[in-house]
């Protein structure tokens, strides 16, 4: 019998992330989740700049790549073309949290149809390991060698928890890819935020709490273990909003 398969929404590619870096399997669980909900035909994803630019390459359905931060408008204007189909981005938390903030956030006032997975590694990771909007207090990025101080850099966004306060956002979980028992976890809460959008309910977004030991400058594991003891505390995991469908009819 068999228990394990490769996706057939993913290509067989090289990985080419960083080692210990969990965008692998955050794009695992986005494959999954589309092939048990018998969604490949009308998936239609969206990327943008940073570690995930080559996202379309490993994925064998539809995919757009937009411009830095763009992602949530790029796939606003695709969902309101085709409204049958389901339609996600895919951001980091410098693109989404830094330069596409306004769009992300009227995106999500507005109530767009689409879905949004927002991987959180707290860094600028592609362009050199900086300081991000998530970056924690006292975090040491190539920006904040000395860590990052409230004074002068002010406070991590939670942009996750701010999405949440709009009226357009019916769904909003956080979840950790740290442990089998979290990444099935994240991978429920995906599959709530397609549902959402199936529905035809209103905005939905899944933040990925993710590694990135190369400019943490800690080993896979140990990278893991932060997340847990760390950054879970600032963002903890769980569901922030969800909307009971006899509130959207």
């Amino acid at each position: 019998m068999k228990v394990f398969s490769y996706p057939k929404a993913l290509n067989e590619l090289k990985f080419h992330y960083c080692p210990g870096c969990t965008h692998g399997i955050a794009h695992r669980i986005l494959a999954e989740v589309l092939e048990e909900m018998d969604l490949l035909d009308r998936a239609i994803g969206v990327g943008s700049v940073g570690c995930s630019a080559y996202i379309y390459e490993h994925y064998n359905f539809d995919f757009i790549q937009a411009a830095h931060g763009r992602a949530s408008s790029v796939a606003t204007g695709i969902k309101r073309v085709y409204p049958d189909r389901i339609v996600f981005a895919y951001q980091g938390d410098g693109d989404m949290a830094g330069l596409g903030l306004g769009e992300a956030i009227h995106t999500a006032g507005r109530g767009e149809r689409i879905t949004v997975i927002f991987i959180n590694n707290a860094v600028y990771g592609m362009t050199g390991g900086q300081m991000a909007p998530t970056t924690l207090i006292s975090q040491k990025t190539s920006t904040t060698p000395r860590g990052r101080d409230p004074e002068s850099a002010g406070y991590p966004l939670k942009l996750l928890d701010m999405m949440a306060v709009l009226e357009g956002c019916v769904f909003a979980a956080r979840a950790s890819l740290t442990s089998p028992k979290n990444v099935l976890k994240a991978k429920e809460y995906l599959r709530q935020a397609f549902q959402y959008q199936l529905e035809n309910k209103g905005y939905s977004i899944v933040e990925f709490l993710s590694a990135c030991p190369t400019n943490w400058g800690l080993e896979p594991v140990k990278a893991l273990k932060y997340i847990d003891e760390v950054m879970s505390k600032y963002y903890p995991p769980g569901i922030i909003k969800t909307v009971s469908p006899l509130q959207r009819l």
